[in-house]
């Protein structure tokens, strides 16, 4: 009795659950995933301010399996990242997991969609964002013409206003169309 470990007090709990779509058993089950990570740097306890400030480096987020393989694990990781740089905390973690549930909205799903791919976070896909996007899902196997003639091809079927970039109303508008992204825009806990 009275010897019981705890991670996070009632208060903190709930307001997890309030901005995610976790229960409490699913956001400790998470919390377990992101310790494993980097056990000597993350705490059992973390009842004070260690969930908004004690970080997991990158290097040891990306081992994930769940971002192991995927060619965009760089740039989730940057997204999701206070620092920008795709180091970790908690908080962050709880986030990306939350974006990637089943239960996450269409929308919310889109958001963050639109923000992996805006590379230069201008809120805006031009050119290079194509570019860089056909990169990470090629694996640079494509020739300079091939990307070239697929960034075309994007541009002439989304961009609506002709404007040569796409902006989040004209990328959400293909995601619309696009029966599989909830498929594929996920993260099983």
């Amino acid at each position: 009795m009275g010897n019981k470990q705890t991670t996070f007090t009632d208060e903190q709990l709930v307001a997890y659950q309030d901005c995610s779509f976790f229960t409490r058993k699913e956001i400790l089950r998470i919390f377990h995933r992101f310790r494993e990570l980097y056990s000597e740097g993350v705490p059992k306890d973390m009842t004070h301010n260690e969930a908004h400030t004690i970080r997991v480096p990158f290097e040891e987020v990306e081992k994930m399996q769940e971002l192991r393989e995927n060619p965009f694990r760089r740039r989730i990781c940057e997204v999701f990242s206070e620092d920008g740089r795709g180091n970790m905390t908690f908080d962050d973690f709880l986030d990306m997991f939350s974006v990637f549930s089943e239960a996450a909205p269409r929308d919310l799903k889109s958001v963050y969609a639109f923000r992996i791919y805006d590379f230069d976070g201008d809120n805006f896909l031009g050119k290079h964002d194509l570019e860089r996007t056909l990169g990470c899902l090629t694996r640079n196997e494509l020739t300079s013409e091939e990307v070239d003639l697929v960034c075309e091809k994007v541009m002439e079927e989304a961009d609506l206003d002709d404007d040569g970039k796409l902006s989040y109303v004209e990328f959400e508008h293909v995601i619309s169309r696009a029966p599989d992204f909830l498929g594929t825009f996920h993260i099983r806990i």
